[in-house]
């Protein structure tokens, strides 16, 4: 069975960055096979490790829609599915990648999505680590579009707002039953110490602070020029700090 790590904040807290760290660990301990899923279509999740995108599932999605009448005779509309999420696999050494895409237009997408449902449920089992990142209205989690969560680390800035604003993803995830085991704080671009004032709201969540990650100029810097994650140096401070968070994830297999 897959262990799946989800990334989930509101925009610009550096989550993408965080999922993307989470699969360096990963490559680095060489724990076994790693899925990454960029689930928010906003994100970059292919840029940070690296990779080039030619299709999503969101293109795969509406193609079915603009088609359904019209698919390849000899071939159910499950196993097409089957078949164009492969073409919509990246892989890359140690690690493979697929996007979703763009969000749902005007049409009904409640059969489509089931398909995808079963698709990803039955691709997910050839790997050990599934890491998503997600958006944070945790859309494709809420369809049920992959297996139980393990662990979903909700990433805050260093702000009280910031905080407030993870507790209500929280809160929503809590209110849609989603199957998630573990859920953590992660405070992103953080000093050494963190104020009191968000110390104090950080206690009247629901949720355990797991650890914080400082600002790194590399990573500033390593977006600027177009360098991958995995072109870090082995000191980044994020990069450490974000080891340190993983490794405490309860029953991460070794």
């Amino acid at each position: 069975m897959s262990y799946t790590i989800a990334v989930a904040g509101k925009g610009g807290t550096g989550k993408t960055t965080i999922s993307g760290l989470v699969v360096d660990y990963l490559l680095s301990k060489q724990k076994g096979s790693i899925l990454a899923v960029d689930a928010d279509p906003n994100s970059t999740l292919n840029e940070a490790l690296g990779v080039k995108m030619e299709r999503t599932l969101g293109d795969v999605i509406q193609d079915l829609l603009e088609r359904r009448d019209d698919l390849p005779t000899g071939i159910d509309k499950q196993r097409f599915v089957e078949y164009q999420f492969q073409m919509c696999l990246v892989e890359e050494k140690g690690f493979d990648l697929i996007a979703m895409g763009r969000p749902e237009g005007p049409d009904c997408y409640c059969y489509v999505n089931n398909l995808l449902r079963d698709v990803m449920d039955k691709f997910s089992i050839n790997y050990k680590f599934i890491v998503m990142d997600n958006e944070a209205g945790m859309e494709h989690l809420s369809r049920q579009t992959t297996q139980n969560v393990e662990s979903l680390l909700i990433v805050s800035d260093e702000s009280v707002i910031g905080v407030r604003t993870a507790e209500r993803i929280n809160q929503m995830i809590i209110g849609l039953k989603l199957k998630i085991r573990d859920t953590y704080l992660v405070i992103n671009r953080a000093h050494e110490k963190l104020p009191e004032a968000v110390i104090a709201e950080i206690e009247k969540t629901d949720m355990r602070l797991l650890g914080t990650v400082p600002t790194d100029e590399n990573i500033v810097e390593f977006a600027l020029a177009g360098k991958s994650i995995f072109s870090l140096p082995d000191d980044s401070p994020a990069k450490l700090a974000v080891n340190g968070i993983i490794s405490q994830l309860k029953g991460l297999p070794v």
